[in-house]
């Protein structure tokens, strides 16, 4: 089964109140799932690759083998590509948790986007920071 996620992670100060959001469509561009998760206080990258380790883990609880990622993170996409080192004691282990998950399916297929195309995601983020104010 053929999925994509558009995941998306903020924080209201950095590190401040944090969320992650991810939605998840199928090939027809439905939505399968939202995945809003409050996070604390965390930093603005924590609560990236959060957005993205919660929307690979429900992709694979759906059954998806061959996974679109579109973020508006570049850091995370370029950490992803080994484009940038992690250095970060705190993010290392996310990545490290990230590429077990993307090792588990058929294929994938991470890239970067502009914020403007990950409104949905975005918006799952600000629906959860909203209600935790």
């Amino acid at each position: 089964m053929k999925a994509t996620l558009y995941a998306d992670g903020g924080s209201r100060g950095n590190p401040g109140p944090a969320a992650s959001g991810a939605v998840l469509y199928d090939e027809q561009g439905k939505v399968l799932e939202e995945i809003g998760t409050f996070l604390g206080v965390a930093t603005n990258n924590v609560a990236e690759w959060t957005a993205l380790l919660e929307g690979l883990k429900a992709a694979l609880e759906r059954g998806v083998d061959d996974i679109t990622v579109r973020m508006d993170s570049e850091l995370v996409v370029k950490q992803l590509a080994g484009t940038y080192r992690v250095k970060h004691p705190g993010l290392i282990p996310l990545h490290a948790q990230a590429k077990s998950l993307l090792r588990r399916f058929a294929s994938y297929d991470v890239k970067h986007v502009p914020r403007s195309a990950n409104a949905a995601a975005d918006a799952v983020v600000n629906a959860v920071l909203d209600a935790q104010a």
